[in-house]
Order: C-alpha cells, then structure tokens, then sequence
C-alpha cells in the first residue's frame, strides 16, 4: 500500500485480491471546518468554462443565503480570484489557512492567493498538484460551510483523481460546448465520475448559443447537439445552457462576477444542493 498510485483500474493488487478491500484515500477535514456537500465542478476539456459555471454557482448559491465556498484545486490556471476581486493575499494563525472572502461573503482558497506573484507560472509535477489540493482540503479554515464548489483542471489525470479520491464529493458538474468533438472528450469526463461512483447531478453548456443584439436573432455559432444527447444517455436531467454574453464577460474581467445573473444555472444549482440528478 506504500506504493499505492490510488490508480485501481490499473491494479495490480486490485486484480490478483491482495489489496484491502475498502481502502478510504480520503484527506482529512481541517478540524475547525464543517462542510456540508462538496460539489465538483469538471470537464474533460479545457476552455470550456468550468471556473465561469463553478463562480455562477457560488454566486447564486449564496443569493439564496447558503454560507458557501470555492476550493480553487486547477493549480496551475487558477483564476477564481480574478472573477470576485479579491486581490489580498490569505493569513494564517499558525494552526491553518484562512480563505478569503468575497464581497458576498464567498470563501475562496486558490493558489494565485498564496503566492508572491500571481503572474508567475506553475512549473510543478503531478504529485506536488495534487498534494496542494488536499492541503486546500486539510489546512485550510474553512468554518461551517453548506456547499462548496470544487473548480476542477481539465481532463481526467492525475489531480481530478486525487480530488475525487481525497475529498468526499458528493456530486458532478460536468460542463461542455456545443461542439460534437468537444463533447465527445467531454464524456469521459462523466464517464470518470461514474467510474468512481460519484452521481453527476447537472450539465452545463458553455457558448451555447449567441443573442444579436441587431436584430435579436439567436444564431447556435458552435453547432451542434452533443449536450444534450450526453444528457439523455447518462440520465442527467438538470441541464443549463448558457449563450455568449459579452456583459458576463466584462463582469468577470472585472472581478465583479456577483453582480452577474445567474438565473440561467438555477436548475443545476438544484440538482447541485439536493443531490438529485434534476428529476
């Protein structure tokens, strides 16, 4: 078990019957932190706006009065900071991280706000991601919490493993693009979920569409119709599109995502909370 990759698929103890049985990987809470639902945000993909969806989310989870949290675990692009403002760096006691907070009262914990410049790239391998994510887990003081949002990095390697295996998901967002191709990667995502017995409880489609502001024609620029047949074949009923949006756009840039209308992703942020697929 020294040398455990948390890869089971690949096992070779799984297979032959040597391994326990019922191993549990998952990090322990930080002792003052009580956290609710834990709700990943993913994509097999990246570019597709997993950190948009995830900062709607919060948003509107905490219009409904929820106390709600960001774990920030794509290292290496993080960006969350960004969308709500929050240019301070976080503190610590000596006993634990604090994460920030937005102007709503969002807890955020991200790399770009422990870091001297965030400008600077992440040259780290695998193991060191991955090990950062379960100290955002571990050691950091996140209070009482009801959901909190996981921004995922994209694909279906090493670190969304470490956070599926780490922390107690307790559902998946998956979100994708109107592109037969994009969706066709999109789905392993889902696929991953499934293998590691964790429902996915809602679908957003990114740029789904885009409204002219001329003539108020709707025009589908991407095409396609993957979404919703990845939603139809794995039973996810609580889907969302959201169209092009150059205001949302200038929002988040910004750093005023929590003025944004979120309204469009209500029906997954259900899903997200009660843990149904949207039935």
């Amino acid at each position: 078990m020294s040398e455990c990759n948390h890869n089971c698929a690949d096992c070779a103890s799984k297979k032959d019957g040597s391994c326990k049985s019922g191993t549990d990987f998952r990090a322990p809470a930080n002792k003052r932190s009580s956290i609710k639902r834990v709700v990943a945000v993913m994509s097999g993909k990246g570019g597709v706006g997993k950190s948009l969806v995830t900062e709607l989310l919060a948003v509107a989870a905490a219009r409904r009065g929820l106390k709600t949290a960001i774990l920030d675990a794509d290292i290496t692009g993080p960006s969350i900071p960004v969308a709500f403002g929050i240019a301070e760096r976080a503190t610590s006691d000596g006993d634990g991280i604090f994460p920030c907070r937005s102007q709503s009262g969002i807890g955020v914990m991200s790399l770009n706000l422990l870091v001297d410049n965030p400008k600077d790239p992440v040259v780290w391998r695998g193991p060191v991601i991955a090990g950062a994510v379960k100290q955002f887990w571990s050691d950091v003081v996140w209070g009482d919490v009801d959901v909190m949002f996981v921004d995922m990095p994209p694909g279906t390697g090493d670190v969304p493993l470490t956070v599926f295996q780490s922390l107690p998901i307790d559902g998946v967002v998956v979100v994708t693009t109107p592109q037969d191709l994009v969706s066709l990667i999109v789905e392993k995502a889902v696929r991953m979920a499934d293998l590691m017995k964790v429902p996915v409880i809602g679908l957003v489609e990114n740029m789904s569409s885009y409204k002219c502001p001329d003539c108020g024609k709707v025009h589908r620029i991407f095409g396609g119709e993957g979404a919703g047949r990845m939603a139809a074949a794995h039973g996810i009923a609580a889907t969302a599109s959201l169209p092009i949006d150059p205001q949302l756009a200038e929002l988040v840039d910004a750093g005023r995502v929590e003025d944004a209308d979120t309204s469009g992703i209500d029906g997954v942020l259900d899903a997200a909370v009660s843990g149904k697929k949207g039935e």
